[in-house]
This record gives structure tokens, sequence and C-alpha cells, in this order.
């Protein structure tokens, strides 16, 4: 991983995208979201049960408030882990993508 400040958004989500699939997540990324309703997470992943969306942002980054709705409506259901992740979250990234944990053992975290 590049180091934290030196990461954009773009290269930061192709990070994720690509540790999520090596620990065996589906991983959806909309490529082109004109004419999407706004504010949709950037990542959705999949795996064994388990649902996760994630929202990216640099570490300077500020989510818009059509992603903090998203985020706060999706973190309200049940079995659902939602995430604003920065690059300095990588090793809570890291360890939560290569997490054996069962459904609901992880919880949301968006700030």
């Amino acid at each position: 991983m590049v180091e934290a400040a030196a990461v954009n958004e773009r290269d930061f989500l192709q990070q994720v995208k690509d540790l999520a699939r090596l620990c065996g997540w589906r991983v959806y990324h909309t490529l082109d979201s004109r004419g999407s309703d706004p504010g949709f997470p950037d990542l959705v992943l999949v795996r064994r049960g388990q649902l996760v969306f994630a929202e990216l942002k640099t570490d300077s980054g500020k989510p818009t408030a059509a992603q903090t709705a998203w985020l706060a409506d999706l973190g309200r259901v049940h079995g659902v882990d939602v995430h604003l992740w920065r690059p300095s979250d990588w090793p809570q990234i890291e360890a939560m993508l290569a997490s054996r944990a069962a459904v609901g053992d992880r919880g949301s975290t968006f700030r």
C-alpha cells in the first residue's frame, strides 16, 4: 500500500477492490454514476452471507449530504456493515476484509 498521505481516491478505490477480491469478496463499483441518484456508496462487497457498503474518501475528503444520508440509512439495516473508509484506515480495512467473522460481528463505522 502506498503511504496514506499520497493516495488519491481513485488509487485508493483500486487498492480496496484488489484486496477485497484477493480475500474472496464479490465486488461491485458503479463506473459511471451519471443519471443515478446521488450519494450511493462507492463499493458493495458480498462474501459468505456478509454484505458491506463502503464510501471511500481521501483523508481530507468530506462526504456529501447525500452520501451521509445513504450511509446512515444503510447502517440501520440489520446485518449490513457500512463504512466510510480513508487511506489512514488501511489496517482496519485489511483486518475487516481478511476476517472470517460471522455476519454482524464487525459492526458499521462511518464518521
